[in-house]
């Protein structure tokens, strides 16, 4: 089945191009079936190229999918055009009174910042206490899972001496987890930040499950059965040329950057990148969604109410 999103919205034309099936609002409703409703509360700039990094790989499952896009109400992006978030987006106060089977929160190029410092953390701490009823399995990514472990947990996140930047390899530690089904025992994933949520920090009473480590990197995955949260420090939504992107920003901003380890062949940046992680990325979305598929409530109105502290 395919993901339904908005037919104007331009994630559309691409994910079409791309082969990904998208679903039209008269297929959809002619289907008797009820189509996952997953919420994505996007916090980065440029939300166009995110929203299509995330809808091209929530609609790589058999499932039909519906995907709410939803925006803090207090912050206004730079980097997306306001006639965009007027068509597209909701504030999470208009969704909130929703529930939805899946949220994902998005990372934040403010990772440097105490949360405290940072101008929505009042509002993104009343969304993370909500996705505790209102939601049955959220996907934190990057500072958004560093927000939410921090929130829930209080586990700090540490400013690293310089950039966590390329592409590394991982280690599967859990095989037997639904969301590692398929996956190699041995991966690499791409990397892009300039802080850390060490091991050291996550005691055994917090319920906290680590599948993915890096011995360059550290900590990459984290599962959380309690409301069935999920937090990943790195990027596998990246496309192929997001590092590059990343890479010629700093540079054209005169920030000092390392070549992003493993990227670039031959470690030369005026090569084509190739991309050694879209494969996982598919299987992790795939095997999150299908977990979602498997364990939500049918009656959406029933999600939360059984759930335990």
């Amino acid at each position: 089945m395919p993901i339904r999103i908005p037919d104007q919205l331009p994630a559309r034309d691409i994910l079409v191009r791309e082969g990904v099936m998208v679903m039209d609002d008269t297929t959809a409703l002619r289907q008797d079936i009820r189509p996952l409703q997953i919420g994505l509360l996007n916090l980065m700039p440029n939300k166009i190229k995110t929203e299509t990094q995330i809808a091209r790989l929530v609609g790589s499952t058999p499932l039909q999918v519906e995907m709410t896009l939803v925006r803090v109400g207090g912050h206004q992006p730079k980097n997306t055009p306001e006639e965009h978030l007027l068509s597209f987006y909701h504030t999470w106060e208009e969704v909130k009174h929703r529930k939805f089977d899946g949220f994902i929160i998005t990372g934040a190029p403010i990772e440097t910042l105490p949360f405290e410092e940072v101008t929505y953390w009042d509002e993104l701490q009343q969304i993370l206490d909500w996705t505790e009823t209102n939601v049955h399995s959220t996907f934190n990514i990057c500072w958004g899972a560093m927000a939410a472990i921090w929130h829930f947990h209080g586990v700090p996140k540490y400013t690293l001496p310089k950039k966590a930047f390329g592409v590394y390899r991982h280690r599967n530690l859990n095989p037997a987890s639904p969301y590692l089904m398929g996956f190699s025992d041995d991966f690499q994933i791409s990397v892009s930040r300039w802080t850390e949520v060490r091991r050291a920090d996550i005691a055994a009473d917090m319920g906290l499950d680590v599948l993915m480590e890096s011995d360059d990197t550290g900590l990459c995955l984290i599962a959380e059965r309690k409301c069935n949260r999920l937090y990943i420090f790195n990027h596998v939504e990246y496309d192929s040329t997001t590092l590059a992107d990343e890479y010629f920003r700093d540079i054209a901003n005169g920030t000092a950057i390392d070549v992003p380890v493993n990227y670039f062949p031959g470690n030369d940046p005026e090569k084509v990148p190739l991309n050694r992680w879209r494969s996982h990325a598919f299987l992790l979305f795939g095997n999150w969604i299908n977990q979602v598929y498997q364990t939500t409530e049918y009656d959406l109105s029933e999600i939360g109410k059984h759930r335990h502290g």
